[in-house]
């Protein structure tokens, strides 16, 4: 038996809540984390027609890309579509999860599977996020160095880029004196001591402060632990918006224009004046992506795949770059394949099914 806790637990792992916009609300919306999980519908967005697919399919839960509740609901009353799929779902003991920006700022995420449909290479984050890494300096005997190392990398703590364990030790003498009431591991009550000691220093991603704090606590012999946490400013290469990657070959501009339409399975390309020089280098970013612009421009890029953008919008490509606006829809509902093929990796238990209802609010007429 799967419970929903688990299955939160997993897709937590693939993209941790605390990666995601401060306006989001991902994770579980709707359900009890302690329900047996019997089979999970994949979504787009969580609308009442998609709810109806879940029941129909034997799914008790649908995780969807897209949170069906931004703002607080004051009411339940069926006045709005948000209202009546939530109530719709809590009547039918469906849980409904979300997966939103969290999945968009990891490497291998939504903007991650944009990149793998268009063939790019050396895909990497278009603008990496700051602030989001802490440094733990802490100080402990020698012969206890690796013990203590052992229990931080498994706490999450020394992953950088391709790289774990990874920490940095010197050697040094700590020095103090235990007071009335200690219970020193070392030296007595009221004895000025002197050990030889290793600064260790590992970088970990900041939301996981908790637990590497009392992993470190649990494996260091002293009774009183010498540590310091510094927020870092180094991009996180692994966190941040969009991603950037280059095509195997050049392209003509109106030849990737048809390579575009047909990867991402387009109607229509909204775009702004084509440049005079072959396509290289591809920025993208799922969604309303309008605010990367600069960032695509600085990397390089010839065009910048996204969406949402409004007329005015279009005049600050500037001849810079070619802006290609798919849809909103279009750019990220491959996202279902995203993380339909990672539960899949992850149960056995249940049927992890993608949903067939077309949630494109938006229609076009040829």
């Amino acid at each position: 038996m799967t419970q929903l806790r688990e299955l939160s637990f997993i897709l937590e792992k693939m993209a941790p809540s605390a990666y995601q916009e401060s306006y989001d609300n991902s994770g579980l919306i709707v359900g009890d984390p302690n329900a047996e999980v019997t089979g999970v519908l994949v979504s787009l967005d969580a609308t009442e027609a998609v709810i109806d697919e879940a029941i129909a399919k034997g799914c008790n839960v649908v995780v969807a890309h897209h949170p069906i509740v931004f703002k607080g609901l004051k009411k339940l009353t069926g006045r709005t579509y948000v209202e009546r799929t939530v109530i719709k779902a809590i009547k039918n003991d469906v849980a409904l999860y979300a997966i939103h920006t969290n999945l968009d700022n990891v490497v291998g995420g939504v903007n991650f599977m944009i990149a793998e449909k268009l063939g790019l290479q050396n895909v990497r984050i278009l603008a990496p996020k700051s602030g989001v890494l802490t440094k733990l300096v802490v100080f402990v005997p020698v012969d206890h160095s690796q013990t203590l190392l052992n229990a931080l990398h498994d706490a999450g703590a020394g992953q950088i880029g391709l790289y774990d364990r990874c920490s940095f030790r010197t050697e040094g003498t700590g020095t103090f004196r235990p007071l009335d009431g200690a219970n020193p591991a070392i030296g007595a009550v009221g004895d000025d001591e002197a050990v030889t000691e290793h600064r260790v220093e590992v970088v970990f991603p900041s939301y996981l402060e908790s637990a590497v704090v009392a992993a470190m606590k649990q494996a260091h012999p002293y009774e009183e632990v010498a540590y310091d946490l510094y927020t870092l400013n180094n991009a996180n290469q692994t966190v941040g918006s969009g991603a950037v990657g280059d095509l195997p070959a050049p392209m003509y501009a109106r030849e990737w224009l048809h390579y575009l339409k047909h990867q991402m399975g387009l109607s229509v390309i909204r775009h702004t004046a084509l440049l005079d020089r072959p396509v290289r280098r591809v920025a993208v970013c799922g969604g309303s992506g309008g605010f990367l612009l600069n960032d695509a421009i600085r990397a390089g890029a010839e065009v910048f795949v996204t969406a949402d953008y409004k007329y005015h919008e279009f005049f600050d490509a500037d001849n810079r770059v070619t802006i290609c606006d798919i849809g909103h829809y279009e750019s990220e509902v491959f996202t279902k394949d995203l993380i339909g093929q990672h539960l899949e990796k992850n149960f056995s238990t249940f049927a992890v099914i993608l949903s067939e209802t077309v949630t494109n609010p938006v229609s076009y007429f040829f």
